[in-house]
């Protein structure tokens, strides 16, 4: 169930909450695992690589849904969005396009449409999953082969050891979004029984003098958790 879960997990974000809750209502009854913010700020926090798509308004209070997609591709993440918007002129579907999105679906709309956009972007998207697991992420001065378990900094091989290279998968494929010491031990030491929120303070701690002159790149924000920036 749980892998079931993670592969249909929809994060709704729209600062309407009447629209969050219909979605939310509906995909859920089509089988899937749905999270909502109402705000792209706080869906930035909120989101994870638990997530498989994102619905996202592209009108809302603060952080517009095209910056929030703009910042997360200039982030190196893939995620696949579809816009929900009442803008739906030639130039506004571009520049949606422009910046990576997935799909366009405008208000208002059907939600059979919704679900039927969402399972056609999600079976385009996992037929590359297997490939996206083995592609190499380079962000900056950083290279990360998944295929190979190997670190690059620099063009210089980094020596990581398994628990290490988890904790920087981790944090990279989510850029900014701080993980509590908690959630690290849950992500990456899983079901091993009880071990203490120190290993990860000691596992960063590690990992951040192996990156050298790079361990800015992973930020210990005081009282919440640890980060990646590059």
């Amino acid at each position: 169930m749980k892998n079931e879960e993670l592969k249909n997990r929809i994060f709704v974000v729209d600062d309407e909450k009447d629209i969050c809750e219909i979605l939310q209502f509906n995909l859920e009854n089509e089988g899937f695992v749905v999270d909502t913010a109402y705000s792209a700020e706080e869906a930035l926090n909120k989101l994870s690589d638990e997530h498989q798509i994102i619905l996202l308004d592209v009108m809302m209070g603060g952080m517009s849904g095209f910056r929030m997609a703009e910042k997360l591709r200039k982030q190196g993440n893939k995620i696949p969005i579809v816009f929900l918007t009442a803008k739906d002129t030639e130039n506004d579907l571009l520049t949606g396009f422009s910046i990576g999105a997935d799909d366009y679906i405008s208000k208002p709309f059907s939600i059979k449409e919704v679900v039927a956009r969402v399972k056609a972007v999600l079976k385009r998207t996992n037929k590359s999953d297997n490939a996206s697991q083995s592609e190499d992420i380079i962000i900056d001065k950083l290279k990360i082969s998944q295929g190979t378990k190997q670190v690059e900094l620099d063009d210089k091989q980094v020596l990581l050891t398994k628990k290490e290279f988890e904790i920087l998968l981790l944090l990279v494929k989510n850029p900014a979004r701080v993980f509590t010491r908690e959630e690290i031990l849950d992500r990456v030491w899983k079901d091993e029984g009880y071990v203490l929120d120190r290993t990860v303070d000691v596992h960063i701690t590690r990992l951040r003098k192996k990156f050298g002159n790079y361990s800015h790149y992973i930020i210990n924000r005081s009282g919440y958790g640890y980060c990646f920036t590059a």
